[in-house]
């Protein structure tokens, strides 16, 4: 089982999220099957996966694992993760942070960095102004 430190020794204290509390979760789970069924063109497959593996995101119900504190003997429910990119706001951000942590931590202290950063103006439309009389 894993092991989550103590909220009494540190300032992070676990919060279960509820996901299917947001707004996105229930507006897919509403339309979701209509839009499918109703849909022009076949949806693919991994299109389907990523629906149906949010949908079951950080849901007890869904599967779970149980951590125990050693400091404070309390129990924990850990929901599991789609861990998708893209559709799930949760496990997308995750992935960032992880992404990020790695570039700061592994990449960009052993590579000289130079960032180049290029703007371009804004092309507008010549409009013609007229003078009423």
């Amino acid at each position: 089982m894993p092991t989550i430190c103590c909220p009494k020794k540190s300032q992070a204290v676990y919060r279960p999220r509820r996901p299917e509390k947001t707004v996105l979760f229930e507006l897919i789970k509403k339309n979701y099957k209509t839009w499918h069924k109703n849909s022009e063109k076949p949806v693919p497959q991994y299109v389907d996966r990523v629906f149906q593996k949010f949908l079951e995101c950080g849901i007890l119900a869904k599967g779970f694992a149980l951590a125990h504190c050693d400091n404070c003997s309390q129990d924990f429910l850990l929901a599991f993760s789609c861990k998708g990119r893209g559709l799930c706001p949760s496990c997308n951000t995750k992935a960032m942070v992880q992404t990020a942590a790695n570039l700061v931590e592994n990449v960009i202290p052993s590579v000289p960095v130079r960032q180049w950063v290029i703007s371009f103006p804004i092309i507008f439309k010549r409009t013609r102004f007229y003078k009423l009389p």
